[in-house]
């Protein structure tokens, strides 16, 4: 493709894989992040570990990655009554969905990283949003996302295309996708250098990863891993 994509990079596994997989897709990629207050906010110091390491690591893939933009949406987490903005246990909510979900995140993202695509020529928005292996966020279903498309490009007037190639295939492989881009090399980027933990743990060091272990993000995350590293001991052993 001969456009510019922008990426929604916030220093987690998704994120991480779907920036690896636009470098492959397009010739120019930048990468948003934003800050609405997360209480896992060391994610925001991830995410530029995992930037500069990735582009040691991998200069002629990140050759054509240019600028990081990062936008303050504070009012997000002024305004939402979530385990994610407040002082809350993580559960259930009255309309059975984990009360991690933050109403109008995904929405409000990608209309910013669309703003800022207008400024910049960017067309192509990625995002690591998956409808397989989820919470049961509304915004991250895939009619959601094919919606908003549409309502992009009638309000700016400009045609954007959403790419969300995590959206049908499971974590574990989101995991493998991670090793089609760049081999184990990438893998072990993405363990040490990224962050899911929805509590912000970084204390301990799993196979798969930082994390508490216990909340939904890293027991999706340990579960994947789980499989995948299960699919890739068998590959080895047959391979030999």
């Amino acid at each position: 493709m001969d456009e510019k994509a922008i990426v929604l990079f916030s220093g987690g596994q998704d994120s991480a894989t779907c920036l690896a997989w636009a470098l492959k897709e397009f010739p120019s990629v930048e990468t948003i992040g934003f800050d609405y207050g997360q209480n896992h906010s060391v994610e925001l110091e991830v995410r530029q570990v995992f930037l500069e390491n990735f582009r040691s690591s991998f200069p002629d893939l990140t050759k054509n990655l240019g600028e990081d933009h990062l936008v303050d949406l504070s009012v997000l987490g002024a305004i939402s009554d979530t385990a994610l903005t407040g002082e809350r246990e993580i559960e259930m909510n009255e309309a059975g969905l984990p009360n991690t979900f933050v109403p109008g995140r995904n929405l409000l993202f990608l209309t910013i990283a669309a703003a800022v695509g207008y400024r910049r020529n960017a067309k192509h928005l990625v995002g690591g949003m998956c409808e397989t292996d989820y919470s049961g966020y509304p915004d991250c279903r895939d009619d959601t996302l094919k919606s908003l498309q549409v309502t992009l490009g009638l309000g700016m007037d400009t045609r954007y295309v959403l790419h969300t190639p995590l959206m049908w295939i499971d974590k574990a492989k989101t995991w493998q996708l991670a090793n089609e881009m760049g081999g184990t090399e990438m893998v072990d980027l993405i363990i040490k250098d990224t962050h899911t933990c929805y509590r912000g743990d970084r204390s301990k060091l799993h196979p798969w990863g930082y994390g508490c272990g216990d909340c939904p993000a890293c027991e999706l995350r340990a579960s994947g891993w789980s499989v995948y590293a299960d699919g890739a001991s068998h590959q080895e052993g047959a391979g030999q």
